[in-house]
């Protein structure tokens, strides 16, 4: 028993030597909850006066928000400067991208049959291939079968217009549409210089647009194959608390884009078959040409149609007259009422819920920073982000809408639609397809 106790102690004495050579350790903490919060000590801070005392707050407040007001237009240009140098790569992404909305729900459906994605893919891209070039081909054959009696026509159509000027409401003299025709000669030779470096620049290009061309082939290829893997991968790529948010904003922002296509696609039909009709009826030359014209013309909105229209009275006028000008003019005026009181608020305001206000700014925003691109892709990001945005906002934990609709289908002013349904498929993970 003496020996037990001898032990016992040699054990505990061993222990508290270690325990001084590792130095104190403080025990686990473990809060009482009746104490709460622990109460943070309370430091008064001695602020020595400033320049900024001496302002109204409403200065100070300005102040502020003029800096930051400063920094996001110069993160702007710093961004649109990168779009810049990486057009040849951003421009034909997006329109690969534009592109996928529209041939998406077809590959979809083929995927829905058992169809391999790889295969569904190919196949959608290479019939939409088949029609484009189809149609491109009819169009260049109709336009060179044309051509020399075209050539004639505008000429006789010009000397109407001249002997029309001379004779009609202007009452211009035969000496001053002479000095006119001398002084657009004069012109055209003073800027023949400039002409032929527009020329060169173009034949320059060439090569990025074959290489853009490519580009939209490959991409819209895997954006059919693997469209949803990509939107998954890059919203994995976010914290985890932002993954979902911004997955669900991106898959209403997705159905607000094909919606977009496709009310676009068939507003631009409506447009090319009225005009087209009229100018063949009128037995216009180049009529298929001038309608395919209109319909790529309508893809840019509010704009494109009536600028393609007024191409279409143009050659009306130097071909086959001033009166049927008129006639191609009124039918002109026609179909662009149609769309604008029928067609657009009928399929376009299913679609988005924009103002025309914020359609015309972002259109001429759009062309002055990338062109004509610009504007073909300015309404369907800017309804892209109207979408995301007001989603975002009143959705911040990623939650389903009521309705399952996107928010960007209807104005904003209008209360959302509620209804017993829920997402339950798209609650657990980031979408896949």
């Amino acid at each position: 028993m003496p020996m037990v106790w001898v032990d016992t102690a040699r054990r505990r004495a061993r222990a508290r030597l270690a325990a001084a050579r590792t130095g104190p350790t403080p025990p686990p903490f473990a809060a009482d909850p009746q104490l709460g919060e622990a109460a943070v000590p309370v430091t008064l801070v001695e602020q020595r006066p400033s320049v900024d005392d001496g302002l109204p707050r409403g200065v100070r407040t300005a102040g502020s928000w003029a800096w930051r007001i400063i920094l996001f237009v110069v993160a702007a240009y710093l961004l649109i400067r990168v779009v810049s140098l990486l057009r040849v790569v951003i421009i034909p992404v997006v329109v690969a991208l534009l592109l996928a909305a529209m041939f998406e729900p077809v590959a979809a459906a083929l995927r829905k049959r058992g169809m391999n994605r790889s295969l569904a893919a190919g196949l959608v891209l290479v019939t939409g291939l088949v029609v484009v070039f189809g149609g491109l081909t009819l169009i260049v054959q109709t336009f060179i079968s044309q051509l020399g009696d075209l050539s004639a026509q505008v000429a006789d159509g010009l000397n109407e217009v001249q002997s029309w000027l001379a004779r009609g409401p202007l009452h211009l003299s035969q000496t001053q549409l002479s000095d006119g025709l001398a002084s657009l000669q004069k012109s055209i030779t003073d800027n023949q210089s400039a002409l032929t470096s527009g020329a060169l620049s173009t034949a320059a290009t060439l090569g990025e647009v074959v290489a853009g061309f490519f580009l939209v082939l490959f991409t819209l290829f895997f954006y059919l194959r693997d469209g949803g893997q990509i939107w998954t991968f890059l919203c994995r790529l976010l914290p985890r608390d932002a993954r979902i948010p911004v997955a669900r904003a991106g898959h209403y922002s997705w159905h607000t884009l094909v919606s977009y296509v496709r009310a676009t696609v068939l507003v631009a039909f409506v447009d090319a078959a009225g005009i087209g009709i009229g100018l063949a009826i009128l037995r216009v030359p180049l009529a298929l040409p001038l309608a395919a014209l209109v319909f790529l013309g309508a893809f840019i909105p509010v704009i494109g149609a009536t600028l393609t229209g007024a191409v279409a009275v143009l050659v009306a006028l130097v071909t086959v007259g001033p009166v049927k000008a008129l006639i191609v003019l009124g039918i002109v005026i026609a179909v662009q009422q149609l769309e604008g009181h029928v067609l657009q608020p009928m399929i376009m305001g299913r679609a988005v819920a924009l103002h025309p206000l914020a359609v015309i700014l972002s259109i001429a925003t759009g062309v002055v920073v990338a062109g004509i691109i610009g504007g073909l892709v300015a309404v369907p990001l800017l309804a892209v982000l109207n979408t995301a945005i007001r989603y975002l906002v009143s959705h911040p934990a990623g939650e389903p809408t009521p309705d399952r609709e996107p928010p960007g289908t209807r104005p904003a002013d209008e209360p959302t639609g509620s209804s017993n349904g829920t997402e339950s498929a798209e609650d657990g993970a980031l979408p896949v397809e």
